[in-house]
């Protein structure tokens, strides 16, 4: 069995066996290694190698570690298919999605690549008699991230590639579920070239949490989880007086109006909603038809389409999508469908009780759809987080827009429309951070910024794009003038003016 340790100062800890947990097979439902969680001990030695290699590392000119970063990003392209393995052997997702994980934190890893220009201050020569002005982009020093389970890869490198691109050291704590890819990233970064100490990994709960949290040394702390933990750690972490970015939970719904595209709208909401087993935050998981109209021929067409999706193993090519990540997530995803039941909505397709020949104790849920939910069920305020669709019928484009306008969650939502004049004052109205306009799933392309409202982000900065940027470094403001020999300047006691 593996054993699954810290990596710190470039190299692999010593396995401690005394505190650990299980990492599980998703599809078999076997314990496949046990990984050393770690404490404020663990977390030290992690500082201390990032505070040495740090000054170092943030004094080389921006052009070289560009070229760094540049050659992780060719070794992850050349280990992908090793990757996407390790990742669906934890996870559980197929391996196309898997590659997909990868790929998506592989193209902020690129943005990355243009921090020489990224960095760039601002100049303004005569600001006033003699006086230059400009802005220094500076490094925080020690920042670190704490990962989830669902995008193993993608959002390690999407706190990563941007925080030692600018000159920081990093300190990732991933998900004790799926912890191998984070372990093997920074692997590759130091075969990349990147000095040892300036990415370190470190496993553990919530005690591992918290000691991050009251570090001192750590400057900037960012975060990817459910809301309740999202506000946890960013209000415990801001009153250290450290810089938060945290994301949590979502509930993002998907507006079909009567004249949008019918065939597309169902293969988008489909794939939306059950790709990855539902276990992504920008996952579609409440579609809201206009009119009954629509809400019938939605609802038949996507009870035929849900009817030729295929649930497998990580490994099988011919699967949607494979088991959700563990036992106690599917039992909690099967209680949000029975309190749907219990609160009166329509149970149409029921994915409880899927059994996959030869993996049966594999953590599978067949896809579940809900229709008639009310606004008001608890099945809908809540993130479930899996399999499920459920159907919110709407009778006006007004009604459609005010629910996800008054959800609690506010990450993504989508509008399904050939009306122009109807997408713009969606998009222009809705209470959401991220809008996809005949888009289901509207993460944005690296080079923009990735970020929800309301409980779906807490912070003023967004990920990666320029506000990664901005997050991970500071501005130094710095006025200037020469003396030229001339007369001196008279003392004022009044502020100074451009006047």
């Amino acid at each position: 069995m593996r054993s699954i340790t810290h990596f710190i100062g470039g190299r692999s800890a010593t396995w401690d066996g005394t505190h650990t947990s299980d990492v599980y097979d998703p599809s078999t439902g076997q314990v496949q290694a046990k990984v050393s969680l770690g404490d404020a001990s663990q977390l030290a030695r992690a500082v201390e190698n990032a505070r040495t290699a740090q000054p170092e590392w943030a004094a080389l000119n921006p052009q070289r570690r560009a070229r760094v970063i540049s050659r992780f990003k060719d070794l992850i392209e050349q280990n992908m298919d090793d990757l996407a393995r390790l990742l669906s052997s934890e996870h559980g997702k197929v391996i196309a999605d898997s590659k997909g994980d990868i790929q998506r934190g592989l193209e902020v890893v690129e943005f990355a690549c243009g921090i020489p220009h990224l960095i760039k201050g601002e100049y303004t020569e005569g600001a006033g008699p003699g006086i230059d002005v400009y802005s220094l982009r500076q490094p925080l020093g020690i920042c670190a991230g704490i990962t989830p389970f669902n995008f193993p890869a993608m959002i390690p490198l999407w706190m990563a590639a941007p925080a030692i691109a600018c000159g920081n050291a990093f300190i990732l704590k991933p998900s004790e579920r799926d912890p191998s890819v984070p372990v093997r990233l920074a692997e590759l970064a130091l075969e990349a070239g990147l000095p040892e100490g300036i990415f370190n990994v470190i496993h553990g709960d919530k005690e591992m949490v918290d000691a991050i949290l009251d570090h001192p040394d750590i400057k900037a702390v960012s975060f990817v989880g459910s809301s309740d933990i999202a506000q946890y750690v960013y209000g415990r972490g801001a009153s250290q007086g450290k810089r938060m970015q945290c994301m949590g939970g979502a509930k993002n719904h998907g507006i079909v109006l009567p004249d949008a595209d019918m065939d597309q709208v169902v293969a988008d909401i489909v794939g939306a909603a059950f790709g990855s087993a539902g276990e992504r935050c920008m996952a579609l998981p409440v579609v809201t038809p206009v009119g009954d109209a629509v809400a019938t021929e939605l609802r038949q067409r996507l009870v035929e389409a849900i009817g030729k999706l295929r649930v497998g193993i990580a490994t099988d090519p011919d699967a949607h999508y494979g088991p959700v990540v563990g036992a106690q997530h599917k039992a909690r995803i099967e209680s949000y469908i029975q309190m749907a039941v219990d609160e009166g909505a329509e149970l149409v397709i029921d994915g409880r009780g899927f059994s996959l020949q030869g993996y049966e104790q594999g953590y599978f849920l067949a896809p579940t759809l809900i229709d008639h939910v009310r606004p008001d069920m608890t099945s809908y305020q809540e993130e479930i987080f899996g399999p499920v669709l459920q159907i919110l019928r709407a009778q006006s484009f007004d009604e459609a827009l005010s629910y996800p306008s008054r959800h609690q969650y506010g990450n993504g939502v989508a509008i399904f429309t050939r009306n122009g004049d109807y997408a713009r004052k969606f998009a222009s109205s809705v209470d959401v951070g991220m809008v996809g306009i005949n888009v289901p799933i509207p993460v944005p392309v690296a080079y923009h910024s990735f970020g929800g409202w309301k409980r779906s982000g807490f912070g003023d900065l967004d990920q990666y794009g320029e506000d990664g940027i901005r997050f991970f470094t500071r501005t130094k403001k710095v006025t200037q003038r020469w003396p030229s020999g001339g007369a001196v300047i008279d003392q004022s006691f009044v502020i100074p003016t451009m006047k």
